[in-house]
């Protein structure tokens, strides 16, 4: 049931949720509607519908299933970080190199054009938003805050997402329909639920449509410092070339089983680790910045360790998607929408 509500003194019960089932045939007679006829209002539409079934799932979830079965055999060896094109990406293969190396990079996830256009939508996204902070009206479907169901009130900070390049996914409820699409084809649905052995779920406020400039500066941490305990993974797809002529990411190619302290030296954030601690981390493994192209895509899981690698001088910002996926068994307290 939904919870009560007040109306004139008295308790009232609100109508019985609809099913999952009836809330997914829903989702795909309004996304089929959608894909003819591109509405604002359906896409808004179709948000809320898959946080309902996030919480749907959320709520019947019970015993966790098993991850895949790492492909330890299948996974190539190399100096540094392994590559697959996204044609040889298996759930166990990705299961293979978390363990391993602490990620995988894939080449080539998404169509070089579609990501180059979404980095464009992102842009778009940026002006909307600050016409509506200026008091304007944002062009439809750009930029709508989202609004939880009751008892999912905890969103991140807009000013925060903001002052760090970001905007939050279901902000956007155009290019949260974009997005999804785009995994849709790419097939990362299947992925993520071969990986976690359930359906994966995203969370309103750990899915960000990125813009990072040059002069944001990296913090080196893993972010099940503050998540708690999870099925995680993210997914972290790049939009243009980055790691050169844009900000990429610092990471470090080794599995860790632990949390690295963090607030040490000079890391004053409460989920920060200090270059020493980075370091000592990494032992003989060496830190990598590496090159991404529009399309490229990088997964790791909660202990992986990394930071934003970026540079004054370098000429342009870097677009990406950062999409932390979870499988409902093991949600952690954020926001929860299906894929």
């Amino acid at each position: 049931m939904w919870p009560l509500k007040r109306k004139g003194g008295a308790a009232v019960a609100e109508p019985q949720r609809p099913s999952n089932d009836e809330l997914l045939a829903e989702i795909q007679k309004l996304t089929a509607e959608n894909q003819e006829r591109r509405s604002t209002e359906t896409e808004a539409r179709l948000l809320h519908l898959r946080h309902l079934v996030g919480i749907g799932m959320t709520e019947a979830a019970n015993a966790r299933p098993e991850f895949a079965q790492p492909d330890e055999a299948g996974l190539p060896s190399a100096n540094g970080l392994p590559e697959l094109a996204a044609a040889d990406v298996t759930p166990e293969l990705l299961r293979a190199g978390i363990l391993r190396d602490g990620c995988l990079l894939v080449r080539g996830l998404v169509s070089r054009e579609a990501a180059l256009h979404f980095a464009d939508q992102i842009d778009r996204a940026f002006e909307e938003r600050e016409r509506h902070d200026q008091g304007g009206k944002p062009a439809d479907g750009y930029y709508e805050e989202f609004s939880p169901e009751a008892g999912y009130d905890g969103m991140t900070s807009r000013s925060w997402i903001k002052e760090g390049g970001g905007v939050l996914a279901v902000d956007s409820p155009l290019l949260s329909f974009e997005m999804i699409e785009m995994f849709e084809r790419a097939g990362i649905q299947e992925l993520v639920e071969g990986y976690l052995g359930e359906r994966g779920l995203i969370s309103g406020e750990k899915t960000t449509l990125r813009k990072a400039e040059p002069q944001i500066p990296g913090a080196w941490h893993q972010d099940g410092a503050f998540m708690g305990d999870v099925r995680a993974l993210n997914l972290w797809l790049s939009l243009s070339r980055c790691g050169d002529e844009s900000p990429g990411l610092d990471i470090l190619p080794r599995r860790l089983d632990y949390l690295v302290a963090t607030q040490t030296d000079e890391a004053v954030l409460s989920y920060q680790i200090s270059q020493a601690k980075a370091e000592e981390a990494a032992g003989e493994t060496p830190i990598i910045r590496p090159i991404f192209d529009p399309g490229d895509a990088l997964f790791f899981d909660e202990l992986f360790l990394h930071q934003t690698g970026s540079d004054p001088s370098m000429p342009k910002p870097r677009y990406a998607i950062e999409s932390w996926f979870f499988g409902a068994s093991a949600f952690p307290e954020y926001i929860p929408v299906l894929v």
